[in-house]
């Protein structure tokens, strides 16, 4: 973030419990906002999220399908607004459109939680990197994969080294001497 020039704009998130019941008022006052701030939920965006003009994001949400804005969609920042951000579409088809995107409300969707939270926040976060699962589907400049851990499942490296536009362009980081990784491969679902 820092090597892109300009001031950084942070937005902030509103936090609340979903519901509000007497069982509900009990878990507010047992989980105050400084707590549910400090949450990092998976598919949410950050309580802090610090943005500059030229920064990569990456939407979380279906906002606009028809528009381009879809979940795993990347974008470049344009303008930094107080109730929407604007920014250009950098993946598929809708390539070089401008679009906005507004604060919305979010609920996470798997319960990690003994309770449910709504954030209401921009729904993107910054996308210096991306996980092989995003990845599927787009074409990418420069790809470096990272193995030091070996991947999830069957198919995930060749999704992650077949983004990249050309071989030239492709870097992968490994742990292990011989430049060699493990084909994750589940025998028991190939049987059924």
């Amino acid at each position: 973030m820092n090597a892109f020039p300009g001031d950084v704009t942070s937005y902030f998130t509103a936090n609340k419990m979903s519901n509000d019941d007497e069982h509900d008022r009990t878990i507010t006052n047992r989980y105050p906002p400084k707590f549910l701030n400090s949450l990092n939920p998976f598919g949410l965006p950050p309580f802090k999220l610090d943005l500059k003009i030229g920064c990569p994001i990456i939407l979380l949400r279906n906002i606009a399908p028809k528009v381009g804005l879809c979940n795993g969609t990347r974008l470049m920042v344009v303008r930094c607004g107080t109730r929407i951000i604007e920014a250009q579409i950098l993946t598929r088809d809708k390539f070089g459109n401008l679009v906005s995107i507004p604060r919305i409300s979010l609920t996470p969707s798997s319960s990690e939680f003994p309770f449910e939270m709504t954030r209401c926040q921009f729904p993107i976060r910054l996308a210096y990197a991306m996980t092989i699962n995003k990845s599927q589907g787009q074409s990418v400049k420069f790809v470096g994969v990272d193995l030091c851990t070996s991947v999830f499942s069957h198919g995930q490296l060749y999704v992650a080294l077949s983004r990249c536009t050309s071989g030239d362009y492709t870097g992968v980081l490994s742990s292990d001497a011989s430049n060699s990784t493990t084909n994750i491969v589940h025998p028991e679902v190939l049987l059924q």
